[in-house]
């Protein structure tokens, strides 16, 4: 039986990073841009976010949440250099760039899958992390297949050596791009060459796949079971085409469960949500829950990855072992060891992020850096306060010599 969609979408995720020193002037650009707006979080608005996370992470991730409706008065009035340098202070500022109007569907082309791009936030961190994420949809085509076909070659585009005639049947739904080369020169814009995400070993031109998709209800509800439709469960977390035949055992992916009727399957290279529509929630409630708590919380545990390796590298230039160590400690005390959500749900689901990333074992491998770096300059620091106090006795006692040679003349 061929699957059919009820509901669908895909963010898109792309990690890029500024380098140093450049961040303020990197907000200065988006403030500048006309096309992108600063996204000021409301509690009324937001309520959900604002109950889901816990002060610390909510203050890391959405300084706006703070702002009184005098104080982003007050900010807007500022000249756009001052907003600038205000604005790179705050842990983390999130962007939404503004797309046009959608084309309506271009019947006459009938070949190929079509979609449009219904949203595109840059979310920055002060550290220089940033995320740029596409939300896609093709809820126009019901089969599930093409979910697989349009994810799997989609996250690809970005690649330099990709040949564009493969995505002839991809197509934007538009009026903001007129093809992928274009979404492409986009892409190049808002996160220039990237040279230094590539220091961090971190892949550039594949997008990293966050998906919803619910499917109708007769494929698994009361009377069909998941084990029927488990095989294209397996392709859609590991994000393959309609038509792989490589053999994933289930057991490899990690899945995730709270609800009967929807599935969660979690891969470094991206996160999986399926679901029947023969639950209500899994059209109405549950898709806004992943598309923001559980959203953010995955750029979260991104960003912890990314920073981890950052100051990993920095641990290994002389130049920058003390900022390095000083990061480190911060880092520490205000994220790594901060609860991020009293959301039974959430904290099972940051649990099994933090598991894939495998943040504890790059989280204790900079430890032992930090620590072994932190034993030598102690040790550096002992020899050198040593050979002072050596000094300074050496000199007392020269001092002392000449006195009581002084003293034997007189006498």
């Amino acid at each position: 039986m061929e699957l059919k969609t009820n509901y669908q979408y895909t963010y898109f995720i792309h990690p890029f990073v500024i380098k140093g020193g450049r961040y303020q002037n990197y907000i200065l650009k988006m403030l500048k841009d006309k096309n992108c707006n600063l996204k000021i979080f409301q509690k009324e608005r937001d309520l959900q976010l604002y109950k889901y996370f816990l002060p610390r992470a909510k203050e890391f991730l959405f300084s706006s949440f703070s702002y009184g409706n005098m104080k982003l008065k007050k900010l807007e009035e500022l000249p756009i250099e001052t907003r600038a340098a205000l604005l790179a202070k705050n842990p983390c500022n999130i962007f939404e760039y503004v797309l046009k109007k959608d084309m309506q569907g271009k019947i006459e082309q009938n070949n190929g899958i079509f979609f449009t791009i219904q949203k595109i936030e840059i979310i920055c961190f002060a550290t220089g992390i940033c995320f740029l994420a596409i939300k896609t949809n093709i809820e126009e085509y019901l089969e599930f297949n093409n979910v697989l076909n349009f994810n799997y070659k989609f996250r690809d585009i970005n690649n330099e050596f990709a040949n564009l005639e493969s995505y002839d049947n991809i197509r934007i739904q538009t009026d903001s791009f007129a093809d992928i080369k274009t979404l492409q020169e986009f892409i190049y814009g808002i996160t220039g060459p990237n040279a230094e995400a590539a220091r961090l070993n971190i892949d550039t031109e594949r997008f990293l796949t966050y998906s919803y998709a619910c499917i109708n209800q007769d494929a698994w509800d009361n009377n069909n079971q998941f084990n029927q439709i488990k095989h294209q469960f397996i392709k859609y977390a590991n994000i393959l085409p309609a038509d792989s035949s490589r053999d994933y055992e289930y057991e490899k992916i990690e899945t995730f469960s709270k609800w009967k009727y929807a599935k969660l399957g979690l891969t470094k290279l991206g996160m999986m949500l399926f679901s029947s529509s023969n639950d209500i929630n899994n059209y109405t409630i549950l898709p806004e829950e992943y598309e923001n708590q559980y959203f953010y919380t995955y750029i979260l545990n991104l960003y912890k990855k990314i920073y981890l390796r950052k100051i990993e590298l920095e641990l290994k230039d002389i130049t920058k072992i003390k900022k390095a160590r000083k990061k480190f400690v911060e880092f520490t005390k205000n994220l790594w060891i901060q609860e991020i959500t009293e959301d039974e749900t959430g904290t099972l689901l940051n649990d099994k992020m933090q598991e894939v990333f495998e943040l504890d074992k790059l989280y204790y491998e900079v430890k032992n850096k930090y620590d072994i770096l932190y034993k030598e300059l102690n040790i550096e620091k002992y020899k050198k306060s040593t050979r002072i106090i050596v000094m300074v006795l050496v000199i007392s006692l020269l001092f002392n010599i000449l006195n009581f040679m002084a003293l034997q003349k007189w006498i």
